[in-house]
């Protein structure tokens, strides 16, 4: 196992970044198609092709997933896996052409690069035609390239996000795997611990502000609306209806309640999708547990990877000036 979410049989992950953006996207592909459900929390998302996904409308699976950033220019990139994936003869077969159904979402990443350099639909057509099963970094990737969190004091005070990825073998051969790209307003803490890994810091000082203390303080946030937020995936090879897959993303939005202090704001746009790949059904607790568990791993690897980029510091540069 790569201990990404390609871990999950039927799903390829490919990444394009625009360093002068300091931005990216990522694409997944699934072969045959899948399932998909989608929940959307934050109040502030930007979203393509998610009310396709509710379980009262036709359309059961689906062949692309693409995050991005660019806010909600970078909805372009989706398109651009449209385009490869009709090109390799994959989509709703629609008599005159095979139309692909690749939803969508994007994050705000404009703060740190030119933010008129944006993921385009070309570099989602170079992510799905990189995506392959294997092994990929963490971290400043892909759709996390440009993220950041604890903006809820300001920007000017924000630290590094990034992308993670994570895979957990379950019973009887279920796997589930998870990426996201974690872009939130407010702190990134340990479920365990509640210290606080990435999130609001005085650059002067070193000192955390807490997002959550902030708030109770000034009871105001100087973020902007739709300037933040979480979006992901979790992939499972099992047998799913759509319903059960909206289930399981409503579920699996608790790994963000775990670890991002506060979530699902009015300044985020929090969105999870979530894909069954198999054919062996399994109830829909376990199948949530462990959707849960991955989203949590994914969250924690995105931010612990990230690297400090255009002056603004992350998990790994504080960990280096601490010693």
């Amino acid at each position: 196992m790569f201990g990404n979410i390609t871990d999950v049989p039927g799903i390829k992950v490919g990444h394009r970044e625009n360093e002068e953006g300091i931005t990216g996207c990522t694409a997944l592909l699934m072969e045959g198609g899948a399932v998909c459900g989608v929940d959307v929390r934050g109040s502030a998302p930007g979203t393509r092709e998610t009310d396709a996904l509710d379980p009262i409308n036709e359309i059961d699976r689906v062949h692309g997933i693409c995050l991005s950033g660019g806010s909600a220019f970078g909805l372009d990139a989706a398109t651009g896996v449209m385009q490869f994936l009709e090109e390799q003869g994959m989509g709703v077969d629609a008599g005159v052409a095979k139309i692909p159904i690749v939803p969508s979402a994007v994050l705000f990443d404009l703060f740190i690069g030119d933010p008129h350099a944006r993921p385009t639909a070309q570099m989602g057509y170079e992510a799905a035609q990189a995506a392959q099963v294997g092994s990929f970094q963490n971290g400043n990737i892909g759709a996390g390239y440009g993220a950041t969190v604890g903006k809820l004091a300001g920007p000017d005070f924000a630290m590094k996000g990034g992308l993670g990825s994570a895979s957990i073998a379950g019973k009887d051969g279920l796997i589930a795997g998870a990426i996201v790209a974690v872009n939130a307003v407010g702190d990134v803490k340990n479920p365990n611990t509640r210290q606080i890994l990435a999130g609001a810091r005085n650059p002067q000082t070193g000192q955390w502000l807490d997002c959550c203390a902030y708030l109770e303080q000034h009871a105001q946030s100087e973020a902007l609306a739709g300037t933040n937020t979480t979006i992901g995936v979790v992939a499972l090879n099992a047998k799913l209806t759509k319903a059960e897959a909206k289930k399981i993303a409503q579920l699996t939005q608790n790994a963000l309640a775990r670890t991002i202090y506060p979530v699902h704001t009015m300044l985020d746009g929090d969105t999870i999708f979530v894909l069954g790949t198999g054919e062996r059904t399994f109830t829909l607790d376990y199948l949530g547990h462990l959707a849960t568990k991955v989203m949590e791993e994914a969250i924690l690897a995105g931010i612990q990877a990230a690297d400090k980029l255009a002056g603004v510091e992350s998990y790994t540069s504080i960990q280096k000036i601490s010693t």
